[in-house]
């Protein structure tokens, strides 16, 4: 099927149809893995036709990148969806550790998925291109928190980013290095403590 054919859906029932779709894909995904996954099988899993599908997607990896748009920040950045009602700026220590706590129980949840699309994110740019906008929404809403909340260090931006990064590293290395001779409690405090200095 061309790109030509495929259906922007309008009506309400073909929107469903496609959520459905993407939804069922995401999922399996996020369980098997993005090449254990097959057009089939999401097809299935949707209680769709292949041709169904191919009526709304051109492939799998279609599917994969517009699941990744709608739902990519649940692989990528789960802290996108810290809110102002859980922060409290006395409790940053707090705050930081049920952070990571997230954070290092989503990539457990996903762990085979995961795996791979971060490997997609050097190899592909469309998944490369979602990775990087989830990365900055993260930023841009953790600024916005620590800002209404009096936190106004100098170059806020430039810190509030490597923070990120140093939680999602140390989820990679909790999750996926398991490094005997390392004491994950202890990296834990020391990242938290980096990014309470960093803020100060």
């Amino acid at each position: 099927m061309g790109n030509t054919d495929i259906r922007k859906p309008i009506q309400k029932r073909s929107i469903e149809t496609k959520e459905k779709i993407l939804k069922a894909g995401f999922e399996l995904i996020c369980e098997k893995g993005y090449y254990n996954t097959n057009t089939a099988e999401i097809a299935k899993a949707a209680n769709v036709s292949t041709g169904i599908v191919y009526q709304y997607f051109k492939d799998k990896h279609d599917i994969l990148v517009e699941s990744l748009q709608n739902y990519g920040s649940s692989v990528f950045y789960p802290m996108i969806k810290v809110s102002e009602k859980d922060f409290a700026k006395n409790d940053l220590d707090t705050i930081l550790r049920n952070m990571i706590n997230k954070f290092i129980k989503n990539h457990k949840m996903s762990h085979s998925a995961h795996k791979e699309i971060m490997a997609m994110v050097h190899s592909d740019d469309a998944v490369a291109e979602i990775y990087h906008n989830s990365e900055i929404e993260m930023t841009d809403n953790l600024i916005k928190i620590f800002a209404d909340n009096g936190i106004t260090t100098d170059h806020l931006k430039e810190k509030v980013h490597v923070a990120v990064n140093l939680i999602d590293d140390l989820c990679h290395e909790v999750v996926y290095h398991k490094h005997d001779s390392m004491d994950y409690n202890v990296m834990i405090d020391v990242v938290v403590k980096c990014i309470k200095d960093l803020l100060k």
